[in-house]
């Protein structure tokens, strides 16, 4: 797998910083955090919003049935059946519904791995004894992680609740061997799809029991916006975390209802993925990937940087840091927020023993200047570098 810098800045993309209301003095490479939602989609929610507001009994009596019509424009997206997903909140909320409508008996152990998001691993801890599987970050490849998660599985492993696309390192976790593989050994399947509506193009875990992702990261889509698949084996089980007046009708439209909370953001999600097609996924995504493999060759060129092996494609690239940077919690929060209000930039660092991690992330309006400016000043706030 090549894992070189880019040998040349990519260009600007034609009119991408020009969609988003984001402030220039900030350079915004950490996308994959919260997203950014751009001003044709902010239009249409805000349209919304004024509709709710001129006359709230036509639009909440309506919004059910408004939600099935923003739900089949998603699907038609994802590539997914319109009656086996549901609007939801986050991905948490997703991890929490899933495993509720897993049956989950005396002795029953979840898996999950160390790349795991931290609420959505919580999740899991709540339910049943976990085991994590220690991924090691330098894992060359999509196969070894395989190895790894199966060597742990053992005759009580009921579920595993693990990443499509890992949130701190970057890359391709529950892909479609894996899956296949936890399938016929008995496993139930949650995946945690989180970046990868918009990033992917396929952007469903295919064999997965339970998949849920957010809308609000790579899809463009308001914050707040994301959808739980469900295989039709497990949707008869699956029950609203709060029921609601729509409770009877069953999942999608028993998790969607509830009562007077803020629908816009759903109404408006589909506008985002309408608009990454107007603008021509592939390039978009192209684009993205060429940008963060340029940051992550500036930054593997740092002394005491270390690029992590990646999935090709993506968005977003990890790096680890110096031992003695970012090796707690704590550590990491202080290092993020001293470059957010030193040098003005964003990006993600992440906790670990022995030295924690940097992650960059490409989007359309990101320049390579940004990142030239990352990696020359970066230095000065690591220990050792």
């Amino acid at each position: 797998m090549p894992d070189l810098p880019a040998p040349s800045a990519p260009p600007a993309f034609p009119g991408g910083a020009a969609l988003f209301r984001l402030d220039p003095a900030v350079a915004h490479l950490n996308h994959g955090s919260y997203g950014a939602v751009p001003l044709p989609v902010q239009q249409v929610q805000e349209t919304l919003r004024a509709e709710l507001h001129a006359d709230p009994d036509a639009f909440f009596n309506s919004v059910a049935e408004r939600l099935v019509g923003a739900r089949a424009r998603i699907a038609a997206h994802l590539g997914a059946d319109p009656d086996g997903i549901g609007f939801i909140a986050n991905a948490t909320e997703g991890a929490n519904l899933a495993l509720d409508a897993v049956p989950l008996a005396a002795g029953d152990e979840i898996l999950v791995t160390d790349h795991g998001y931290g609420t959505v691993v919580a999740a899991a801890a709540r339910r049943a004894p976990v085991t994590t599987v220690a991924l090691d970050p330098h894992l060359p490849d999509e196969d070894a992680v395989r190895e790894a998660v199966l060597a742990a599985l053992t005759p009580r492993t009921k579920v595993a609740l693990l990443d499509h696309v890992s949130s701190p390192t970057a890359r391709l976790i529950a892909g479609p061997r894996l899956l296949a593989d936890l399938a016929a050994r008995g496993v139930t399947t949650v995946v945690d799809g989180a970046h990868t509506p918009g990033m992917l193009a396929e952007p469903l875990a295919a064999g997965a029991d339970f998949w849920f992702g957010n809308l609000h990261k790579w899809g463009y889509a308001p914050s707040g916006s994301a959808v739980l698949a469900v295989a039709p084996a497990h949707r008869a089980r699956v029950r609203a975390l709060s029921p609601s007046w729509e409770d009877h009708h069953g999942f999608p439209r028993s998790v969607e209802y509830r009562a007077t909370t803020d629908y816009t953001g759903w109404l408006a999600a589909p506008e985002g993925l309408d608009l990454l097609e107007s603008l021509g996924a592939a390039e978009v995504r192209a684009h993205n990937s060429a940008l963060a493999a340029y940051g992550a060759g500036l930054l593997a060129a740092l002394p005491g940087l270390t690029a992590l092996p990646y999935t090709p494609g993506l968005p977003f690239r990890s790096l680890l840091l110096p031992p003695g940077n970012a090796e707690t919690q704590d550590e990491a929060y202080a290092l993020r927020e001293e470059l957010a209000t030193k040098l003005r930039t964003r990006v993600l660092i992440w906790p670990r023993p022995g030295g924690g991690g940097i992650r960059v992330c490409g989007q359309v309006y990101n320049r390579a200047e940004e990142y030239e400016r990352l990696a020359a000043a970066l230095p000065a706030y690591l220990k050792g570098a």
